[in-house]
C-alpha cells in the first residue's frame, strides 16, 4: 500500500497545486465507478463465489477495506 500512495504522490508532483484536489477526487470518482462496473458485470460470480467457497469471504473484505482506504488516501491528500 505504501508503493501506491508513493507512486501516486509521484504522479501528483506533475500537476499544479491547485489542480491536485481535481485529480484526486477525479481518480477517487474512476475508481468507484469502475469497482461498481464490475460488481455490476459480475456479481453472479461474486455470489456463486461466497456461497461454493465461504473462505473467499474474508478475502473479499481485504479486498474491499484495501479499496476503500484507497479512496480515502486520494480524498485526503493535498
Amino acid at each position: 500500500m505504501e508503493q501506491i500512495q508513493n507512486i501516486y504522490l509521484q504522479f501528483l508532483g506533475n500537476f499544479p497545486e491547485s489542480t491536485r484536489p481535481v485529480v484526486s477526487i477525479a481518480l477517487a470518482v474512476f475508481l468507484v465507478y469502475s469497482a461498481i462496473k464490475v460488481l455490476k458485470k459480475d456479481w453472479i460470480f461474486l455470489v456463486g463465489l461466497v456461497v461454493l467457497l465461504p473462505a473467499s469471504v474474508p478475502i473479499l473484505k481485504n479486498v474491499w477495506s484495501a479499496l476503500v482506504s484507497i479512496v480515502k488516501f486520494l480524498l485526503n491528500t493535498k
